[in-house]
């Protein structure tokens, strides 16, 4: 019983413990789901003198909450709920295809841009700024802007030669990521506001984009790396273009990365506050905006908030199922290497 029988066979005792850990663990993980479930199905005063947790045993299931949030609020939970998709799905397509194209690049090919030229374009930009606030014409500071990059780009090339790597881009980018939120949402809200796009769904499908563009570009840069060069060679050898290799060869062989990834970021733009808190109102309010306001105006009605929170994750989880196959290939290449 506690004698392993083989390397491959662990002991009845190991196995007996691991299935005890595993549901335990699916307990931690699945309860919570199980209580918004059946918190949606109580009426308040089962709520507030609970618990009770087995239907048709301890309570009596209603569907009141559900009727009143998809029928007595249908406008006020529709249009929220329509937002997120469009927003969620439309970002994560677009951070896709453009994270994509990125990564392949960082992957395939050395780039080696000079230290001293982007501090120049730095400079440049932020003499625009000065100069814009001044009352200085925009095409004007651009026109400027253009003329010294050119003329004191190669100078500066030749007296600072430092370069970086392709390294250090993709830690770049992703540092962009890894900077809180809050520190850079005003100055997004101040554009947006500039621009007249507030509380529009361009505005925040263009944030969240932009916000998981490094998720997408660090995930798929590594996912490229593992597939054989020697398919591209070949490719190269019969004639096709390096866009007919990228598009033909390259994208079907990483489909289970790119599937992985794109549910990781669709999760990101799906849950996202406080991008949405500061740049939507009520026409492009999403779910968790909602969620929230119920809380803030009402109190924490759990009855109602278990509603909502299941129609945020139902339509994620049937999500993640539909691509389960797809999403454990694409997490595990590359997580041996050598």
């Amino acid at each position: 019983m506690f004698k392993s029988r083989g390397f491959d066979k662990p002991s009845i005792f190991s196995q007996l413990m691991s299935y005890i850990v595993l549901l335990f663990w699916a307990f931690v993980v699945l309860f919570p789901i199980y209580w918004v479930f059946t918190t949606s199905l109580k009426l308040p005063f089962q709520v507030d003198s609970g618990p009770f947790y087995i239907p048709f045993i301890d309570y009596k299931p209603s569907l009141e909450s559900w009727r009143y949030i998809l029928v007595d609020l249908r406008v006020d939970t529709l249009r929220p709920f329509y937002n997120t998709v469009v927003v969620s799905i439309v970002s994560s397509v677009l951070a896709l295809i453009i994270g994509s194209t990125a990564a392949y690049g960082l992957s395939r090919f050395q780039y080696r841009p000079r230290l001293s030229g982007i501090f120049l374009f730095i400079a440049l930009v932020a003499l625009m700024v000065v100069g814009s606030s001044f009352g200085v014409p925009w095409y004007l500071l651009l026109i400027v802007a253009i003329v010294l990059f050119f003329f004191l780009l190669g100078p500066l090339m030749k007296r600072f030669p430092k370069a970086l790597g392709n390294n250090d881009i993709a830690f770049w980018l992703i540092s962009q990521r890894i900077l809180p939120p809050v520190a850079v949402i005003i100055p997004i809200y101040v554009m947006f506001q500039q621009l007249k796009l507030l509380d529009t769904q361009f505005a925040l499908i263009v944030t969240y984009m932009a916000v998981n563009l490094p998720i997408v570009i660090w995930l798929l840069r590594d996912y490229f790396v593992n597939i054989p060069i020697e398919l591209e060679e070949s490719a190269r050898v019969d004639g096709a273009s390096p866009y007919r290799v990228f598009w033909s060869i390259v994208l079907p062989l990483a489909v289970p990365g790119l599937v992985a990834t794109f549910l990781f970021v669709l999760v990101f733009a799906w849950n996202e506050y406080l991008v949405a808190l500061f740049l939507s109102k009520a026409n492009a309010q999403t779910m968790p905006l909602l969620v929230a306001a119920q809380n803030n105006t009402r109190g924490p009605q759990w009855w109602y908030m278990s509603v909502y929170i299941l129609i945020m994750i139902i339509p994620v989880i049937i999500l993640a199922i539909m691509l389960e196959r797809y999403i454990s290939r694409g997490l595990l290449v590359g997580a041996v290497k050598g």
